[in-house]
Parts: structure tokens; C-alpha cells; sequence
């Protein structure tokens, strides 16, 4: 199944609409962490306002957030490769992991919340269709490579944490440098889409979970009418 393009957006308006709703995605992404802030919280962290209902870790953890996105930001038209991944892990994982797997490529196993399957540990020749799938073709459907792309990385679990964060990276990504939106989990929605998920780990069937993030997770302007 491929996802067909929503939005045809130039990169400009593209980064301006992700710059615009920077707050409402990191804190959409901090409550898909399980890190329980609301709107105006992450607001007051993000302007260094000290917010006494909020643990120290958690406000630490959406800083992370806000300085993925100021890589992301600042990588557009880079490659996105295998180092866009470590060097986005690095940031967002610091709270999370040891300091020794930052930006490292796991080599032990890994468990996963809400099921029996786990992971294979990466091979070399699992980095290298990683590597070969980070390649986009301008020629086809960018929206439908974004979601796959940052789908297979959370399934893959490269690193031993921070995993769903460095998919949406990836996926976001691409998607503003093409100008096809903005890839979010609403904050209802994420029991859903945890386990939609969860059945993409167990059955490596991305089909519905694609078309649940086309359909409820992209935001932008210049909707495309098919």
C-alpha cells in the first residue's frame, strides 16, 4: 500500500508552519514519551520558565525535544544518514540511556512495553538496508517513504532507547524539507497509536499503522485534492 503526497507545501512554508507549531509537537511527542506535561507547561519550559509541577528529568527531557528539533532545523537539505540518526539520538536520549550509547548502535537485546517480541539485535547487513532505505527518491511519493522510513526505525529499535522519537526525526525530516507537512500524534490518540504499533512489531505489517499516521498524524496547509 502507498500513501499518496497530503500537502505540497514549498520548504519555506513548510519550516514556518513546523517553527509556528513547535510547541504543540514537542508536547505532543513529550506525552507519546509518557511524560505528562500540558500545553502551557511545555510553553513555560521552553521560554526557561520555572515550572515547579513538572519533575526535573521531564523538563529536561522536553529541552532534549526542543534541541532535536533545532538539529532538525539546522540539517535540512544534509543527507539524512545513519549520523542524522546518532547525532538526533544523542540529543534526545540523554536522559534516558548511559552516556557510553549515545548515539551508539545497540548491541544488546532490548525489551518492549506491551509485548513478548523483541527486536533483533542489528547486523551489518541490517545497518546497510538501513543505510540504503535512508536514501529518499524525489521521484516517488515522499510521504509514503517518510512513513515507512520512520516506521521501520522504531521497529528496528536501533539504539536501546529513544527510538520512537528518532523515527519522528527521521519522518519529520523529510516530510518539512519536501514540503509535505508535519508528522504529530495527537495526544487523544496515542493509546491508539501505541497499539497499532504494537501490532507492527508483531506482524512487520505497517499497512494500518501507515495509513492511521496519513490519515490522523499529518498536519500542513495546500491540502492536495485527490
Amino acid at each position: 500500500m502507498i500513501v499518496r503526497d497530503y500537502f505540497d507545501m514549498s520548504q519555506e512554508e513548510n519550516i514556518f508552519c513546523a517553527k509556528r507549531i513547535l510547541v504543540d509537537s514537542i508536547y505532543k511527542q513529550a506525552n507519546l514519551e509518557g511524560i505528562g506535561v500540558t500545553f502551557a507547561e511545555t510553553q513555560d519550559i521552553l521560554n526557561d520558565v520555572n515550572v515547579e509541577s513538572v519533575k526535573p528529568k521531564d523538563v529536561s527531557k522536553v529541552c532534549c525535544l526542543r534541541d532535536g528539533w533545532k538539529y532538525l532545523f539546522d540539517s535540512l537539505n544534509k543527507e539524512l544518514d545513519l549520523i542524522f540518526l546518532e547525532d538526533i539520538h544523542n540529543l534526545i536520549a540523554r536522559f534516558d540511556v548511559d552516556y557510553r550509547y549515545l548515539g551508539k548502535i545497540r548491541e544488546d537485546e532490548v525489551m518492549i512495553s506491551g509485548t513478548s517480541w523483541r527486536p533483533e539485535i542489528p547486523s551489518n547487513e541490517d545497518i546497510d538496508k538501513l543505510c540504503e532505505m535512508l536514501k529518499v527518491d524525489s521521484s516517488k511519493d515522499i510521504t509514503d517513504q517518510a512513513i515507512n522510513i520512520g516506521l521501520y526505525i522504531m521497529r528496528m529499535q536501533p539504539f536501546k532507547d529513544g527510538n520512537k522519537r528518532v523515527g519522528s526525526f527521521a519522518m519529520n525530516k523529510i516530510l518539512i524539507e519536501y514540503g509535505k507537512g508535519i508528522f504529530n500524534v495527537p495526544v487523544e490518540l496515542d493509546g491508539t497509536f501505541k497499539q497499532k504499533l504494537v501490532e507492527y512489531y508483531e506482524s512487520n505489517d505497517n499497512s494500518d499503522l501507515k495509513m492511521f499516521v496519513a490519515e490522523k498524524c499529518l498536519d500542513g496547509t495546500n491540502r492536495i485534492k485527490n
